[in-house]
């Protein structure tokens, strides 16, 4: 059976509904923190979607969602979580354009990808809840390419427990007496 190398990858554009909440400490004025995605979204960069007094939505930015065929395993976690969701993953923005301090870098639907990005411990990485329609697009790349592989239980080498054991160690070394004597049958000279 041959796929073609299209079937292997799939993409999407997605946009990143990032939260502006007022902080609750001296240090920090505000909150920013990714609450949705929108698929299928046009470009946009810090765009304010919903004002609700102080609490501002903006559609933070529209990255390529990329789906491959080595990833499915990731991607299955993601949907079975207890809520299903998709992360979101935000970087520092190094050119200063944007209100927060941080720049969409990607949407992943992998669990994996999504742990590697918070292990890094320089990116912002959210879960956010998946549209169905998303999990859906997700669920047929996966029913593609998913190969459940059944537990093999590993056997061990059978070793000969009836062999003779002369008590001499490795023959290529020179001992003087037994390798498994006790410590204390060696007698030391004393010196005074």
């Amino acid at each position: 059976m041959s796929r073609n190398i299209e079937s292997w990858k799939r993409e999407l554009k997605i946009g990143a509904v990032v939260r502006r909440k007022p902080g609750v400490t001296q240090w920090a004025r505000d909150n920013w923190k990714p609450t949705a995605v929108l698929p299928g979204a046009p470009d946009a960069f810090w765009k304010e979607l919903v004002r609700d007094g102080e609490v501002v939505d903006y559609h933070a930015g529209t990255v390529t969602m990329e789906l491959f065929r080595a990833d499915v395993e990731g991607y299955l976690v993601s949907l079975n979580m207890a809520a299903p969701s998709v992360w979101v993953i935000m970087d520092r923005d190094q050119t200063n354009r944007s209100p927060s301090g941080w720049v969409v870098s990607a949407v992943t639907a992998s669990a994996h990808e999504a742990l590697d990005a918070l292990d890094s411990g320089e990116s912002q990485v959210e879960a956010v809840p998946i549209p169905e329609s998303l999990a859906a697009w997700i669920k047929e790349f996966i029913d593609m390419h998913y190969i459940e592989e059944p537990f093999k239980k590993r056997r061990r080498d059978e070793v000969r427990i009836d062999g003779i054991e002369d008590g001499k160690g490795d023959a290529r070394i020179s001992q003087e007496s037994d390798v498994f004597r006790s410590p204390t049958d060696i007698k030391k000279s004393r010196v005074h």
